[in-house]
């Protein structure tokens, strides 16, 4: 009894998550000049459109460049807190792990509050620097969790031999350890780029007049006009995650990281 239950909630779960995309998806395909299900005719105009919007584009930019930006900085301070709390003698490991993971569980919006407390207005930060903390603490546990499941699963006996055959730590790690996280900060960069270009409530918050990411920018247009450039958009975004996902997957493959994270 129960496995029918459960069937037929994953399949509830799945038609409320898949259904609004194919709407927004079949809308942006639309001839008409209005959001509109089912399309009026099928036509790449708003692609082309979408493309060709300066502010889209200056906005995508922006996005890029902060998420490329708090990745990088998420994995040089990630990748060594993972090391200490699976490798290292850190007193109280679990607290620092859950310190780490903290920026799960509290809002957003109370993260940007007190970053614009007191970045902007107690240290005088401009909007890109204080969103570039924001999202690098956003991007922390991605760093620390996924790269630590990668951990978990290599054999630590690796290291162990590499240092009985003499090599120093720096290179045991080099030649050892970071072939064997590879795979998880892989992972891990492009969740957390992913993640980061989407980012709506802190980038909200904390944006500026010179300074727009492009989710917010969409959002703001929505808000103005009604036709489909921001479906045409949605879609373009959508496809790019997708082919990143397959190609990650190709590559690295997310479902033996991320079953290692239950580990």
């Amino acid at each position: 009894m129960k496995r029918p239950i459960t069937a037929a909630l994953a399949v509830i779960g799945y038609v409320i998550m898949i259904v609004p995309i194919i709407f927004v998806v079949a809308t942006a395909f639309t001839a008409g000049s209005t959001l509109r299900f089912p399309p009026d005719g099928i036509s790449l105009r708003w692609f082309d459109e979408a493309l060709g919007y300066e502010p889209f584009i200056e906005a995508a930019i922006s996005s890029l460049e902060l998420a490329v930006l708090a990745t990088a900085l998420a994995l040089l301070i990630g990748v060594p807190v993972t090391l200490a709390i699976h490798r290292g003698k850190l007193p109280g490991k679990g607290l620092v792990e859950g310190l780490f993971l903290a920026p799960l569980i509290v809002p957003e919006l109370v993260v940007g509050l007190a970053l614009f407390q007191q970045l902007m207005i107690g240290m005088d930060l401009d909007n890109f620097s204080t969103l570039l903390v924001g999202h690098t603490a956003l991007m922390l546990p991605y760093a620390v969790r996924v790269t630590g499941a990668s951990l978990a699963l290599a054999d630590p006996v690796l290291e162990e031999a590499a240092r009985g055959l003499g090599a120093s730590p720096l290179r045991a790690f080099f030649n050892v350890t970071l072939p064997l996280l590879r795979p998880g900060i892989f992972s891990a960069g492009l969740l957390s780029v992913v993640t980061s270009f989407n980012n709506v409530p802190l980038s909200l918050l904390l944006q500026g007049r010179d300074l727009r990411t492009l989710p917010v920018t969409m959002l703001d247009y929505v808000q103005q006009s009604y036709d489909p450039m921001v479906a045409a958009a949605s879609t373009l975004i959508l496809a790019a995650t997708v082919v990143i996902a397959m190609i990650a997957e190709r590559t690295v493959g997310f479902a033996k990281i991320f079953g290692g994270i239950n580990q």
